[in-house]
Formats: C-alpha cells, sequence, structure tokens
C-alpha cells in the first residue's frame, strides 16, 4: 500500500486489517531478522527482492528512527557434512552479491562468539542484523495516512466476501462494504481463502506451522552476542533453531517448526476445527507429513521437552545448561503446499478481475517488504493498466 501510495500519490487507498493491530500474525512474531539473502537460488525472486529490500529497508529504518542494529550473524558448520554443504552457501552469497561476507575458522569463531566451541568452520555474513518489524509495519501505515489524507487503514475489519460490479470489486466486511476499483490482496495465513472467495482456483494450500522459542536467562545471556545458525538441512524446509539477539536486548533461541491444529494458533494446544479438516484433507499435507516423518516426529518432541529442545541448542553451544533458558513466545509460519506436499519455496502470485493475490510471501519476506511493494506495484501496473 506504501509503495503504490508514493507512485501514485492522489489515489485513495483502503488498507483493511482484520486485528486491532498491524503485524500480529506472522510479521510481529517472527524472529526479527534483517536476513541477508545467503541462502537463496540466485536469480530467484526471494534471493532478488531479499537483497534489493534488505538494503532499502535498513536505509528506511534510519531515516524513520525504527530501532535495529546491523551486528552481523554466524552460519557455523559443527561436522564435516555440514562444512561442505557451507561451501556451497558461500558460493550462492557470492552469486547473490552479498557483501561483507568470510568464511572463518575455529579461532575466529570464538573470537566473535566465545562460547560457540563445535564450531569447525562458518560464514561470517556481517551485513544482516536485527529490527523491530511491529515498528517497520507501524510506520508504514503512519506514511500511507500521511501522504494522502484520503488514505486510511481500517483495523478491526474482517473481509467475509467479495464480489464484482460494473466498476470494481465489492468487498464485504464485519464493518460494511468497501467499494475498490482495484484490489491487492496479502493475506499471509489466510491468502488462500481471501483466492477463494474472489472466485480463484488454485491449487495450493497454506498449512500453519508454529515455531517455539526460548530466551535465555539473565544467567544464560552473556553466552550470545550475535546472530548464530546452523547450517541448514537441504532435506528439510526449516533454517533450524538459532540464536537471534533481539533489538530489545533479550537472546531468544529457536524456533522449531510443529503442524499447528490452528492457522492463528500460537500455543501448543490451540485448536480450530476448520484449519484442522482444511489441512488434513488436503492431499499435500499428508505428502509433506510422510516425506519428513522422522523430522516431524523429533520436531513434536522438542516442542513438549525442554531437555530435547537444551540438547539441540548444544549443538552450537555446549555449555548452555538447563537454567540458562526459559520458554518464550512462539509464531505461525504460513507454509504454501501443493497438491504433491512439496513446498512453494518462492512467491506466488494469482491474478483475476480487478484484483492480484499474493499468495505466496515466504521468508524473507519481512527483509524484503519495500521491494515486494515495488514489485507488486509493478504487477499491478501491468495487470491493471491505467489506475
Amino acid at each position: 500500500a506504501y509503495k503504490l501510495q508514493l507512485r501514485y500519490p492522489n489515489k485513495s487507498i483502503a488498507l483493511i486489517e482484520k486485528e486491532k493491530n498491524l503485524a500480529d500474525h506472522q510479521t510481529g512474531n517472527n524472529s526479527g531478522v534483517i536476513h541477508s539473502g545467503i541462502y537463496y537460488k540466485p536469480g530467484s525472486y526471494k534471493a532478488k527482492n531479499c537483497v534489493e529490500g534488505r538494503r532499502e529497508l535498513v536505509a528506511f529504518a534510519k531515516e524513520h528512527k525504527i530501532k535495529h542494529d546491523i551486528c552481523g550473524k554466524l552460519i557455523v558448520a559443527v561436522d564435516e557434512d555440514e562444512n561442505k554443504r557451507l561451501d556451497g552457501i558461500f558460493e550462492r552469497g557470492l552469486k547473490n552479491d552479498i557483501e561483507d561476507m568470510e568464511m572463518i575458522g575455529p579461532d575466529k569463531i570464538r573470537e566473535i562468539e566465545p562460547f560457540i566451541t563445535t564450531g569447525i568452520r562458518a560464514i561470517r555474513v556481517g551485513c544482516t542484523g536485527i529490527i523491530d518489524f511491529r515498528g517497520v509495519t507501524d510506520t508504514l501505515g503512519n506514511l500511507l495516512e500521511g501522504l494522502n489524507s484520503a488514505s486510511k487503514v481500517f483495523r478491526q475489519t474482517e473481509v467475509i466476501g467479495i464480489s464484482n460490479d460494473a466498476s470494481g470489486k465489492i468487498i464485504k466486511t464485519n464493518k460494511g462494504d468497501f467499494k475498490g476499483k482495484k484490489v491487492v490482496f496479502c493475506g499471509g495465513l489466510q491468502s488462500d481463502r481471501l483466492a477463494e472467495m474472489d472466485g480463484i482456483k488454485t491449487t495450493a494450500k497454506i498449512v500453519g506451522f508454529r515455531g517455539d522459542y526460548y530466551d535465555l536467562t539473565e544467567k544464560g545471556h552473556h553466552k550470545i552476542k550475535h546472530l548464530v545458525y546452523p547450517v541448514p538441512n537441504p532435506a528439510f524446509p526449516f533454517l533450524g533453531v538459532h540464536f537471534t539477539r533481539m533489538t530489545d536486548g533479550s537472546i531468544e533461541c529457536g524456533p522449531n517448526a510443529v503442524f499447528t491444529f490452528k492457522r492463528e494458533g500460537y500455543g501448543k494446544t490451540d485448536f480450530d476445527l476448520r484449519d484442522t479438516i482444511d489441512a488434513l484433507t488436503f492431499a499435500g499435507t499428508w505428502k509433506l507429513f510422510f516425506k519428513h516423518t522422522k523430522f516431524g516426529i523429533d520436531e513434536y518432541k522438542r516442542a513438549f521437552s525442554k531437555k530435547l529442545f537444551l540438547k539441540t541448542l548444544q549443538r552450537l553451544l555446549p555449555s548452555l545448561e538447563m537454567d540458562d533458558i526459559k520458554p518464550g513466545r512462539a509464531g505461525v509460519r504460513a507454509m504454501a503446499l501443493g497438491p504433491d506436499g512439496e513446498m512453494i519455496d518462492d512467491f506466488k502470485f494469482e491474478y483475476n478481475q480487478n484484483s492480484i493475490h499474493v499468495l505466496n510471501a515466504p521468508s524473507p519476506a519481512a527483509t524484503a517488504c519495500l521491494a515486494i511493494g515495488a514489485e507488486v506495484t509493478r504487477m499491478a501496473e501491468a495487470h491493471f493498466g491505467e489506475f
């Protein structure tokens, strides 16, 4: 919305938000990391938008005094298999034009992070950092309303139906109808349902995965100074548990990744009948489960066992003890699955009469938000023609 308003300052834009606050789901409950773009396939939307978006996001944060810190991170290999995979990640980083990046050995690892004693080699990525993504989102909302007095963010306004008339779309909500000549849908955890409301038949389904975090206690807080990540396992579609210094000074450890029985459920026992039926009647969900059965069982064990979670963290930080960590918050990730059970790994868009749907905007979407906004603006111009 912000990027569209910059491009078309005289057009009035309504941003419809279901919750009381902006960024109440994925964006406001993620790890707060400004991703570098090192992991992503060269030439993909993810790689291009992450690298460009990161640079623009940092400049935006400086301009608008949003809390952030370019503290850098380590991607640490602890065995020979991971050490071999590190070379491929570094190569991707070079192809994606990641700046301030180097391969380092054990001595340099311990110089940067004294308690990461199992690392045999690591990539230091200096251009990554942490940011307050709720602060980013609130700033974007305020700027939207400031750029044009006719534009407005409508909070606690839930879309319940979509129809067409001669002049465009009618968006039915719990607070009445909105008429829009052109509509862009960025529904996150509800993106597939909004597309269905708009008459789009898509083979993709959003399936929610919850990530639980632990926080370092006062006793363990000194053991991490920056961001520390493991080498991702290519057989599993998540980055693995990592250590993140947050903008408020706290240190988070996690997340794990478990199927959630409620798309917007942040508790271990949260349940929603519709969400559960939606996910478990979709063939792709079961194909994903069968493909990653061992990983899935291990993740669920960790979700309910602090001891097992600690054991995973100790691969990187062996001196971590039980009273060094305490339960923290949780986040939910909208994973877009195809009917074959494969995760849709890049951005996915669908088009309809007078509308565009961002069906999938996977991590690093928060980092890439400004670049994605510019990309969607270009798509809107191509699809809609004149505004």
